[in-house]
């Protein structure tokens, strides 16, 4: 398997820009490639993860060289001071419920508030395993996710979410809840809902069965600010959006009459 992107690399650290599919670490039983393993296959056994994404995600993935190194980055995500920054494709629902909670309220044109923030527990999904849910009361864990609207396309939304808590799937959940599933998310989205030229263009005449423009979850952590363990000196890591986002931007920017909202 090729070896990701590294994003950065020095002697305490390496961040490497994770494809969508490739699982951080290994499920249940699983044996199948992880990005722990090919990372500790170039860098040796020391290398650590000092957190995790979506397998269906892509971006940014920080490891520790060293075990100071791998505490200081530790506790710098378990004190919140690290700015986590993820770009998803959403689809705009009118009025959900989602997850049993409220949709935010919107402005006047029913789209969604230029800036919002998504402040619910979360918990196992005891009906669905591997799957998250909103959850009241004690058993819930506090999870809180800052969103902005980049660019909006009607029934889409290039957003910006920043994860205060790092909750399993917290981002997904959250922006399910506001009524803005992630495109293409099985789990908590709408799968009925893909992203097609068909739909924006006008007389579109396409020939054969027509592939969605993007068809892997749309959710990519592009950006990562932190203190360097070593000098302590701030760094911001960033990874471009992938291929497949740029294309479905482009044919939302050009028949979608998108607005730059931010």
């Amino acid at each position: 398997m090729t070896f990701p992107d590294i994003l950065y690399e020095d002697e305490l650290l390496l961040a490497v820009d994770k494809p969508c599919g490739l699982p951080v670490v290994a499920g249940r039983g699983g044996r199948e490639a992880t990005l722990v393993g090919l990372v500790r296959g170039r860098f040796g056994q020391g290398a650590a993860n000092v957190h995790r994404l979506d397998t269906e995600a892509s971006g940014i993935v920080l490891f520790a060289r060293t075990k100071a190194a791998l505490d200081s980055l530790s506790g710098q995500f378990q004190s919140k001071t690290v700015r986590k920054g993820h770009a998803a494709l959403v689809v705009v629902l009118d009025g959900a419920r989602l997850a049993g909670a409220p949709a935010p309220e919107r402005d006047g044109a029913g789209a969604l508030p230029a800036e919002f923030s998504v402040d619910l527990p979360l918990g196992e999904d005891d009906r669905r395993p591997g799957a998250m849910r909103v959850v009241r009361g004690r058993a819930g864990r506090a999870s809180v996710t800052q969103v902005r609207v980049l660019e909006a396309f009607g029934r889409f939304a290039l957003l910006e979410c920043r994860p205060v808590t790092g909750r399993t799937h917290q981002v997904r959940v959250h922006l399910a809840a506001a009524g803005a599933p992630v495109l293409n998310d099985g789990l908590y989205g709408d799968p009925d809902s893909p992203l097609l030229l068909s739909g924006l263009k006008r007389g579109y005449k396409g020939r054969g069965e027509e592939r969605p423009l993007i068809s892997r979850l749309a959710l990519h952590a592009g950006s990562l600010g932190f203190a360097h363990p070593g000098s302590r000196e701030p760094m911001e890591i960033a990874s471009p959006l992938p291929g497949e986002f740029e294309i479905a931007l482009k044919y939302l920017r050009r028949f979608a009459g998108g607005g730059v909202r931010a």
